[in-house]
C-alpha cells in the first residue's frame, strides 16, 4: 500500500480525516498522474530501511520555571505494536526538503498538538546523537524497524498538550523527584539513556 513520506500531514492535505498510515484509495493518479515528492510504496520504503541509515530527531520535551530551570520532564504514552503502553519521547524523520527546525516543530505539533508553543532552540547542535540499530546488544539504542540516526534536543513546552495521532497521553515527572528513576526506566530501548543524557547536560 503506497505512503506519504510515512507521516500524517496537515489537515488540508489530501489524507485529512484517514487514520494515520491509512492512505486506502490514494494513488499517484490523483496528483495528475504524476508522483507527488516522497511517495513511496510499502516493499520500497522497507527496503530504504534496510539499506540506508534515516536521519531522525529525538525531543526531549520539558517544562521551566521563570529563570529556565527544568521542572518537569515529559514522556509520551502509546500503544506499541504489541498492543501493550509504552512510555517514550517525541521521535519523527526528517522529511526530504524539511530543515532541522522545521522537523523538530513538525514533530511536536504531530505528537502534542498545535498550541503546545515549543520554545525552539536557537542553536541547532543536539546535545546528543544516538544510534538506533535494529540489532539489539549493537549499542544501548534499539529499533526493530531501522537504523537510524538521533539528533536529540531538550524543548521547553510551555503551552497546552493535546495528545494527538498514535500518543495516548503526555505525563510529566519532576526530575527532582524520587520517581524520576522509575520514569526514566519505562522507557525502552534507550529512550531513559537520552532522557539522562539530557538532564545531565541541562546540569540537573
Amino acid at each position: 500500500m503506497p505512503v506519504l513520506n510515512d507521516e500524517v500531514l496537515d489537515d488540508d492535505d489530501f489524507d485529512a480525516g484517514r487514520r494515520r498510515g491509512e492512505f486506502d484509495n490514494v494513488t499517484p493518479e490523483d496528483f495528475g498522474g504524476s508522483n507527488p515528492p516522497g511517495w513511496l510504496d510499502r516493499p520500497e520504503i522497507e527496503r530504504i530501511r534496510r539499506q540506508v541509515p534515516i536521519p531522525y530527531v529525538e525531543i526531549v520535551p520539558v517544562r521551566t520555571d521563570d529563570l529556565g530551570r527544568i521542572v518537569s520532564v515529559g514522556s509520551l504514552l502509546r500503544v506499541d505494536e504489541h498492543g501493550s503502553i509504552e512510555r517514550t519521547l517525541i521521535a519523527g524523520r526528517v522529511l526530504f526538503h524539511e530543515s532541522l527546525r522545521e522537523a523538530i516543530a513538525r514533530n511536536i505539533a504531530k505528537d502534542l498538538g498545535d498550541i503546545a508553543l515549543p520554545v525552539l532552540p536557537q542553536c541547532l547542535q543536539p546535545f546528543t546523537v544516538a544510534e538506533f540499530f535494529p540489532t539489539p546488544g549493537l549499542s544501548e539504542f534499539y529499533d526493530p524497524r531501522q537504523h537510524s540516526i538521533a539528533l536529540c534536543y531538550i524543548v521547553p513546552i510551555p503551552g497546552d498538550c493535546k495528545p494527538q495521532d498514535e500518543t495516548l497521553d503526555v505525563e510529566w515527572c519532576d526530575p527532582h523527584d524520587a520517581r524520576i528513576d522509575v520514569f526514566i526506566d519505562q522507557m525502552a530501548n534507550g529512550h531513559g539513556a537520552i532522557v539522562r543524557k539530557a538532564l545531565a547536560w541541562a546540569g540537573v
